[in-house]
């Protein structure tokens, strides 16, 4: 039986186990670079055990960030800042991950957000400027920058945020994309650019990732069917594993969101999983080992990525590997295996 503590392998990335720390936005930043905080916090989690840890959502222009203290990489000089803390993590047995995106309409301190299309995200948020089809080539041009200095950083694989409300996320929904170009005709063309874009700069053994929300919580929202379309289309483009988050892109209706409970995505990553026949990572509230390792041991995914869970606990892989008694020299540390 599968389990989560066994090594894992897609194309030339070999993690040590399957659990992956999800990305998760520390809003710490100046000027996009990460500093001692960041360095702590992820190294940290690679001493504590965890296979692959995923760098929070980094930004392709300073325009595209949540807040003027989210992370970038839009310029050669954050480089060396990712590199120190890639290179601390390598040393203590984990791979690392970045997760290239730009917030679009959803950008709260820039002064004029982009978009697909000229609709706020609400009320309390700016009305965004519409890219033109110029625009937009530039746009994918900033994700292949972006990924080029990911690769000289260091980083072993390459996640798109193409969920939870984010400028790719805005271009693949019907909600959002009211374009009559060609970017508005196709709602898989601007996801699937930037993944040619970001493939054409990436070593041919590194794996791209992509984030998709399965399916958008908000009233009228696209479904899993389309998620799944989505999917195929990216696939071909070279995505070679899918990340399966879902909502994200405005206020869910009580009619579509099921409520947060644990595993309450896996359903969405297995369909994704069966319908594409590719690698899928789960994600969703899966902290409690026994029912993680029960979403891999039925293959239901193949990865499985903790937030909250390792936010409250760095060591949270290696004491959930004693509570599940797969003690592993592999990835506990010498320092600390008397307490295992």
């Amino acid at each position: 039986m599968i389990s989560l503590f066994e090594p894992y392998s897609i194309k030339g990335l070999e993690l040590r186990n399957r659990l992956v720390m999800a990305p998760m936005c520390q809003y710490s930043a100046v000027d996009g670079i990460p500093d001692e905080w960041h360095f702590t916090h992820y190294t940290s989690r690679a001493v504590g055990g965890t296979g692959l840890i995923m760098f929070e959502m980094t930004n392709v222009e300073a325009r595209g960030r949540i807040t003027d203290h989210c992370l970038g990489i839009w310029s050669d000089g954050h480089v060396p800042h990712y590199k120190r803390i890639v290179d601390a993590c390598h040393r203590h047995g984990a791979k690392v991950g970045i997760q290239l995106a730009h917030a679009g309409r959803k950008a709260q301190d820039t002064e004029l957000p982009v978009s697909s299309s000229a609709i706020a995200y609400s009320d309390e948020f700016k009305t965004p400027h519409e890219l033109s089809t110029e625009e937009v080539e530039e746009m994918i041009d900033a994700f292949r920058w972006g990924a080029e200095r990911s690769v000289q950083a260091g980083f072993d694989t390459i996640e798109l945020h193409a969920a939870h409300g984010y400028l790719i996320h805005q271009f693949q929904s019907h909600r959002t994309n009211k374009r009559t170009d060609e970017y508005g005709q196709d709602l898989s063309l601007f996801g699937s650019k930037v993944i040619e874009a970001v493939k054409s700069v990436m070593p041919k053994e590194m794996p791209l990732v992509l984030r998709i929300s399965a399916v958008e919580f908000a009233e009228d929202g696209y479904d899993l069917d389309h998620a799944v379309w989505l999917s195929k289309q990216y696939i071909e483009a070279g995505v070679d594993m899918i990340d399966v988050s879902a909502g994200g892109e405005g206020k869910p209706s009580e009619e579509r969101f099921p409520g947060a409970y644990p595993g309450y995505m896996v359903p969405y990553a297995k369909t994704i999983r069966e319908e594409t026949d590719v690698p899928v990572m789960a994600v969703g509230l899966l902290e409690d080992i026994n029912l993680a390792e029960h979403v891999v041991a039925s293959e239901e995914a193949d990865l499985i990525a903790i937030g909250r869970g390792l936010l409250r606990d760095p060591y949270w892989v290696l004491n959930a590997s004693q509570e599940k008694q797969e003690k592993s020299d592999a990835f506990i540390p010498k320092q600390y295996g008397r307490a295992y």
